[in-house]
């Protein structure tokens, strides 16, 4: 098969680079030209323009669009409608709001044009482990593209799925990601505990790595978390600063919609933002409190 991969950040490279692995021709655009060179030293057809994909690529056209979600994305796609043809194929692959997508799948319905929403996981390990992906879309649309995703998966029969309609792959990676925060901000507890019993003198990279094997808590994030505290044991090197890129917020937006309880997933995007705010305002107004009907001891912001 043959496509065009549009956005050639670090994990679009990487999935034009598995694709080019599994024998497929591979179209690459980027507004920095830098970015198409690279893409064109593993293999990829460059071209410096929309434009080029109409006359690059065969019909019914495949375009993978993988640049960052809200105006980006939708610029992209509103161009793209211009320079396809019915019939033609284009596939978010990013973090899109799985309403955004809805939006955009009957939109370009209208034009005769199918769009595919792909919730992709897996970044930077992708490209040598495979990608997880939630499909949405017309099923027999995604039938079709079975020859791609089979070679970004980790394996052509797993990792990998058709969800439901427009906007259903890029809700369930929503969801994903929303556990993805509780799980990250568990580990992140159990360690902290873990380093707070300072008798004990503990070794936290040794403890990560003893859980790695047979424990119940072993995962993919812990490897990582592992990694992470052999390269700097008590994590000095960084800030106690954690961004969010959106999906759990909308995961915690939904569950609100939905009437489901979801704590810890909201929990820890709260902890998220606590993360950003070193010297809080609430922590103080809290600390006032304590001071005025009990008396209890505060300390002054010179201490």
């Amino acid at each position: 098969m043959e496509l065009a991969m549009v956005g050639l950040g670090k994990m679009g490279l990487n999935m034009a680079i598995r694709i080019l692995g599994g024998g497929h021709r591979v179209v690459a655009y980027d507004p920095n030209d830098k970015a198409v060179d690279k893409a064109q030293g593993h293999g990829a057809h460059g071209i410096h323009g929309l434009d080029g994909i109409a006359m690059e690529l065969s019909q019914p056209r495949i375009v993978w669009v993988m640049v960052p979600s809200g105006e980006p994305t939708e610029k992209t796609i509103d161009n793209l409608s211009v320079v396809l043809s019915p019939g033609d194929i284009v596939i978010d692959g990013g973090n899109s709001n799985y309403k955004e997508s809805m939006r955009r799948a009957s939109s370009l319905r209208e034009t005769g044009i199918h769009f595919v929403d792909v919730g992709t996981s897996g970044g930077i390990w992708g490209l040598s482990e495979g990608y997880s992906m939630m499909i949405g879309g017309e099923k027999e649309i995604v039938d079709r593209l079975h020859p791609i995703f089979e070679t970004l998966a980790p394996a052509p029969d797993k990792g990998w799925g058709y969800v439901g309609p427009g906007g259903s792959g890029h809700f369930v990676k929503m969801v994903h990601n929303g556990i993805e925060y509780g799980l990250m901000e568990a580990y992140a507890e159990g360690f902290d505990i873990l380093k707070a019993k300072e008798e004990f003198k503990l070794d936290l990279h040794q403890i990560a790595e003893i859980w790695r094997f047979g424990s119940v808590v072993r995962s993919w994030l812990l490897d990582l978390t592992a990694e992470a505290l052999e390269e700097d044991r008590d994590l000095s090197a960084l800030k106690a600063w954690v961004a969010d890129s959106g999906e759990g917020r909308w995961t915690v937006a939904e569950a609100i919609d939905l009437d489901v309880p979801a704590p810890v997933i909201t929990l820890s995007l709260q902890m998220r933002l606590m993360s950003r705010h070193a010297d809080s305002f609430a922590a103080k107004v809290l600390a006032a409190m304590r001071n005025k009907f009990g008396g209890h001891a505060v300390r002054k912001s010179h201490e």
